[in-house]
């Protein structure tokens, strides 16, 4: 379904969210709204917070404070596969697929377990189709454990697009690929933003923050400090002394 790349109406809320573990603050009252159709993309140093930001919206942590809202449902009341149920889909840092099931059955869980969920032969051929979605037409009748760490990342992409989610999370969905793969992970991300997918992306990678955000966040020591797009957040006194110091 092609939508022209236009952002619409914010659908997913954060509001005040705080993450304390013990006596460290790892998110400190952080708001931010994301636009169905948008590509936002949340950056900073390392450890500064933002897969951590992650996990609150996938439901894998809860908040100590604050809210996260997507379209009406409180994401940090919900149970974590709750969290799928009501539109969020998400790849990991580190791969995560399930090793003793196939590529295609990889991807039916996705299905199975999302927020429109499908079951047997439309499960399959819906999972198929995804594969062809992400480049893997040639690997549907393989196991993962045959598959290179691009292709990996492309099955785990076609599993969390398998629920059909309202947000795609991708947190450093680039990490660890060569340039040529960068390339080809660029172009796929690309794609999903003009089919007017809704993404949140935690990235390293510069060139796809300026090339594939519509505006991003930047988070250091768990706190907000810059908003909007790619150009004005990166040009942002405070975030380049963030990230080079103050040298």
């Amino acid at each position: 379904m092609m939508h022209e790349h236009t952002p619409g109406a914010p659908i997913l809320f954060l509001r005040n969210v705080t993450k304390r573990f013990g006596g460290l603050v790892a998110v400190n009252d952080v708001s931010f709204d994301v636009r169905e159709h948008e590509v936002m993309g949340i950056i900073g140093p390392n450890g500064s917070g933002k897969s951590t930001t992650m996990n609150m919206i996938s439901g894998a942590l809860k908040a100590t404070s604050g809210s996260i809202e997507l379209q009406g449902h409180d994401l940090t009341r919900a149970k974590i596969f709750e969290n799928a149920r009501f539109g969020v889909g998400r790849t990991f840092q580190l791969v995560r697929i399930l090793p003793q099931l196939s590529v295609v059955e990889n991807v039916i869980a996705g299905g199975v377990f999302g927020h429109k969920r499908r079951w047997g032969r439309e499960a399959e051929d819906f999972a198929e189709s995804l594969l062809d979605r992400v480049g893997l037409s040639h690997a549907i009748g393989k196991g993962v454990d045959s598959l290179t760490y691009i292709d990996q990342k492309r099955v785990e992409l076609a599993r969390a697009l398998a629920g059909q989610p309202e947000v795609l999370l991708l947190d450093e969905w680039l990490a660890g690929l060569n340039p040529s793969e960068l390339r080809v992970g660029i172009d796929l991300i690309a794609s999903l933003r003009a089919e007017g997918r809704t993404v949140i992306l935690v990235e390293h990678v510069m060139d796809a923050i300026r090339s594939l955000c519509d505006r991003c966040v930047v988070i250091n020591s768990g706190a907000k400090i810059a908003e909007g797009t790619p150009q004005e957040a990166l040009s942002d006194p405070e975030v380049i002394r963030a990230y080079l110091g103050d040298a």
